[in-house]
């Protein structure tokens, strides 16, 4: 009897995320996405993934409530039976210069990109711990790795989820469980799909391989470090930039 696992990935209703589920779907696994606000996007998801034969829901939680991630992982065990893969990929972008940003636009960005990633740690980590085997991927950003003008409080958040990362795989390690994160680069998106071709032209320059990456290509990797054949591979930041934070780390 085919024994399907389950993954849960935050932030899976649109862009990154939504591929990330579609991918580890086609793989034969079954679904669990949050989402914060835009129900459309997330029934639209749904009907998607559930069109791969799998089972699927979708569940509206903010990452940065403790309680909220509880109430998740809860929901997921209790329809799903298990949570064998924890993708932590809810972020969001309060950019800004330094001296023009305010307070609540650093700590928003705290709570939900590194408080969140805890969050759903803590909480998944009793699951893990019980069942001795389970894979968590956070999904982070090269700018963690090399900062960037306007964004003090994303780069801080994702340079802080490479210490959880990191932390986390030692700590997990001993029960079978691997945690490791993806440092995306520029990455074609809804966003960058507006963006003036002059600005895009310029990033594009700064990437060897010349061009900007898919959201596949972030999702294929989930894959793998979710899969046995990457069992070995645990607390290590994995950039997909196109060798783009090459020259700055």
């Amino acid at each position: 009897m085919d024994i399907r696992k389950t993954a849960l990935i935050t932030g899976g209703s649109r862009g990154i995320g939504k591929a990330i589920a579609i991918r580890l779907a086609e793989k034969g696994n079954n679904i669990v996405f949050s989402y914060v606000s835009n129900e459309e996007a997330a029934q639209k998801t749904l009907e998607e993934i559930k069109s791969k034969g799998v089972k699927v829901l979708a569940f509206k939680a903010d990452v940065s409530s403790y309680d909220e991630c509880q109430k998740l992982i809860d929901t997921t065990v209790k329809e799903m039976g298990s949570i064998d893969i924890l993708v932590n990929n809810a972020g969001i972008i309060r950019d800004n210069l330094i001296m023009r940003m305010k307070e609540e636009e650093f700590d928003e960005v705290i709570r939900v990109n590194l408080k969140g990633v805890f969050n759903c740690i803590k909480h998944v980590s009793k699951i893990m711990l019980k069942q001795k085997s389970g894979r968590i991927i956070n999904i982070s950003s090269i700018i963690g790795l090399i900062g960037n003008i306007g964004q003090i409080n994303y780069a801080a958040a994702k340079a802080g989820l490479h210490g959880i990362t990191k932390s986390a795989a030692k700590e997990l390690a001993s029960r079978g469980i691997t945690v490791n994160a993806i440092a995306p680069g520029f990455i074609e998106s809804d966003m960058t799909n507006t963006l003036a071709d002059k600005y895009k032209e310029a990033i594009i320059k700064a990437i060897p391989l010349g061009r900007i990456g898919k959201a596949k290509e972030v999702a294929d990797l989930v894959c793998f470090l979710a899969s046995e054949e990457a069992s070995y591979i645990t607390g290590q930041i994995i950039c997909v930039d196109g060798g783009m934070a090459m020259g700055s780390i």
